[in-house]
Order: C-alpha cells, then sequence, then structure tokens
C-alpha cells in the first residue's frame, strides 16, 4: 500500500448560479483533477445567514451544492486559484491528507 499527500478542496455554493457545469468542465476537462464528488445539501445557509430548505413548503431552487474535489498538492493550488480567478467562487476551504492506495 502506497501513502501519497493530497489536499482536498470544497467550494460551497447554491443550485441555480450555473457554476456547477462551469466548475466541473474546468475540473474535469481542463485541470484533469484525480477525483471529484458533487453534494446536494437539503439545508444550509451562509454569511448572509439566509436559509436555503428543501421542504415542501418552501421548495428552493437555491439548495446548497458542495463540490469536493482533490489531487497532489502542488496542482491543487494552481486549480484552486485557476477556478477562483475563472468563477469568483466566495467559498472554497482546502485541507491536508493522505491517501492510501
Amino acid at each position: 500500500m502506497t501513502t501519497t499527500a493530497i489536499t482536498i478542496a470544497r467550494i460551497y455554493t447554491l443550485e441555480g448560479h450555473d457554476h456547477l457545469n462551469q466548475a466541473l468542465d474546468i475540473l474535469h476537462d481542463e485541470e484533469n483533477i484525480l477525483g471529484v464528488t458533487v453534494t446536494r445539501g437539503i439545508a444550509g445557509y451562509g454569511k448572509d445567514r439566509k436559509v436555503h430548505t428543501s421542504s415542501l413548503l418552501s421548495l428552493s431552487l437555491e439548495l446548497p451544492l458542495i463540490i469536493e474535489f482533490y489531487d497532489e498538492p502542488e496542482k491543487m493550488a494552481r486549480v484552486i486559484e485557476v477556478i477562483q480567478s475563472k468563477l469568483d467562487f466566495k467559498h472554497i476551504v482546502s485541507w491536508q491528507a493522505m491517501c492510501n492506495s
């Protein structure tokens, strides 16, 4: 088993802001990132404290989305800068991790 240092990043955004397909195109087609997962939240809020929820009474078209991706640290530092400059995401977090393969 080999252990490799990686960086994991998460982009927090909302559905309906048309960033998802653009982000996936950059991560998959342009940057060839090792792994990407998109998660759709059922509820959440950010800095503006406005709650977005999927309840039947207030079905929101702006549910939270998390785009999580990982690769080698040097590549990730560059890719985060690229994706930030092209799409101007407001909330990107990243951290170091180890990958066993």
